[in-house]
C-alpha cells in the first residue's frame, strides 16, 4: 500500500498563487508515476499533471499548462504542484493520486492510491 498525505490549498483571488504538496508513504517502490486530478462540484475528476517518479517526466491538461508546476517525486518522497495565475474556473478538490498509468498520464483509473483531497477556491 502507499499512503497519500495532501497539504496545501485554500482561498485565494484570481490572479494568485497557491501551492499543493502531497507526501507518500509505504511501498513507493510499487510506483512509477504521480498526478494530480481534480473534481468541482457537480463535474467529473479531471487530470491536471502528472510526473514519473523518477522526476525526469511532466506532463499537464491543456487548461493548466504553463500556469501550474508538477515537481518532486522520489528525491523527496513528495509531490508538488505550485499553482500560479488562478482563476476561479480552477475552483475545486485537488486529489494526489499514485499508480502505474499504462492507459495514459490522464486517465483516473490508471492510479491505485489517492489522498484524501484539498479543496482550492479562487474568487473573482
Amino acid at each position: 500500500q502507499v499512503q497519500l498525505v495532501e497539504s496545501g490549498g485554500g482561498l485565494v483571488q484570481a490572479g494568485g498563487s497557491l501551492r499543493l504538496s502531497c507526501a507518500a508513504s509505504g511501498r513507493t517502490f510499487s510506483i512509477s508515476a504521480m498526478g494530480w486530478f481534480r473534481q468541482a462540484p457537480g463535474k467529473e475528476r479531471e487530470f491536471v499533471a502528472a510526473i514519473t517518479w523518477s522526476g525526469g517526466f511532466t506532463f499537464y491538461a491543456d487548461s493548466v499548462k504553463g500556469r501550474f508546476t508538477i515537481s518532486g517525486a522520489n528525491a523527496k518522497n513528495t509531490v508538488y504542484l505550485q499553482m500560479n495565475s488562478l482563476k476561479p474556473e480552477d475552483t475545486a478538490v485537488y486529489y494526489c493520486a499514485a499508480g502505474r498509468p499504462t492507459t495514459g498520464w490522464e486517465n483516473l483509473f490508471g492510479y491505485n492510491f489517492w489522498g484524501q483531497g484539498a479543496q482550492v477556491t479562487v474568487s473573482s
